[in-house]
């Protein structure tokens, strides 16, 4: 299992004024990872704030109960995917709720362990599968890249991962099979569109994101999950939500946009426009450059 010491939480400062924790507060952290967020939550909502904190991977929640260990019952944590969340609330003593955080995206953690199969440069099986072994879905990125036809590759790659040369992406995969790691499926991509010389982002990123999305069903839980968190909050409760590209964030703002309108809305909008992180921020932890935040209050 990976250490988090080293883990950066994304837009902290930011995070917790929206969420405008407080003692005896009581959260829920959707997509707790390695619990750095959860952390910053509890120690803010000290000394009788709670937080339960869901996530589909058991080794991120593992090390998320190592570092959340000293605030003991304050801190509850349980393995589910995004949307069956609410479902976990219901079943505690939390509601109604006084925030709702998430932090979409694979964490630090995913991307690190080769054997997870996220990593682009790092050899690997084609895996991205992000739930626990006995509770992951049927498909995996190896039947994805070795067994869908090269229309359904191409249509995948361009609407998952905004890629405009999705077809030839596909047909270069298509042509290299069998593909059995990550490291054969970004040569692949590269053989097939090409890599600029000192290019800041790998062209294999939005194949990857576009696998990966598909693989856990991340669009959909999320919309799903947001259909579910009004009835988790109390009024004056806060949802944030940080986002890390544009799929997951236009899903959030349209939700935010519907739900803040018409005859009877159930938010009000506090992000009039996106939250990004500072250029600090990216300095110290380039990871969080396409972070993306919103946020709103129940009424």
């Amino acid at each position: 299992m990976a250490s988090s010491a080293g883990h950066l939480p994304v837009m902290l400062d930011e995070a917790l004024a929206m969420l405008e924790v407080r003692p005896g507060g009581r959260y829920l952290d959707g997509t707790v990872g390695l619990g750095g967020h959860a952390l910053a939550i509890l120690e803010a909502s000290a000394p009788d704030g709670r937080l339960l904190g869901t996530d589909a991977d058991p080794e991120a929640l593992s090390a998320a109960g190592e570092r959340l260990a000293q605030f003991e019952a304050r801190a509850t944590l349980r393995r589910c995917w995004l949307d069956q969340s609410a479902a976990v609330v219901a079943d505690t003593d939390m509601a109604p709720l006084d925030g709702v955080f998430c932090d979409l995206g694979v964490s630090s953690m995913q991307l690190d362990i080769a054997e997870r199969g996220f990593a682009i440069r790092v050899e690997g099986p084609l895996d991205m599968r992000m739930g626990p072994s006995d509770e992951r879905e049927a498909v995996t990125a190896h039947e994805i890249v070795n067994e869908w036809p090269s229309t359904e590759l191409a249509n995948l790659i361009f609407e998952y991962g905004e890629e405009r040369r999705s077809r030839r992406i596909a047909r270069g995969i298509v042509e290299r099979r069998p593909i059995a790691t990550t490291t054969e499926l970004a040569q692949a991509v590269v053989d097939a569109i090409g890599m600029r010389p000192g290019a800041r982002i790998h062209p294999a990123t939005r194949v990857f994101q576009a696998i990966r999305l598909e693989v856990n069903r991340e669009l959909e839980r999320l919309a799903a999950f947001l259909e579910q968190v009004r009835g988790m909050l109390r009024i004056g409760g806060r949802l944030v939500v940080i986002a890390f590209h544009s799929l997951e964030d236009r899903i959030v703002k349209r939700f935010l946009s519907e739900q803040s309108t018409g005859p009877t809305p159930s938010f009000r909008t506090l992000t009039r426009r996106v939250m990004r992180p500072t250029v600090d921020e990216i300095e110290r932890n380039p990871r969080a450059r396409s972070a993306r935040l919103r946020a709103a209050e129940a009424i």
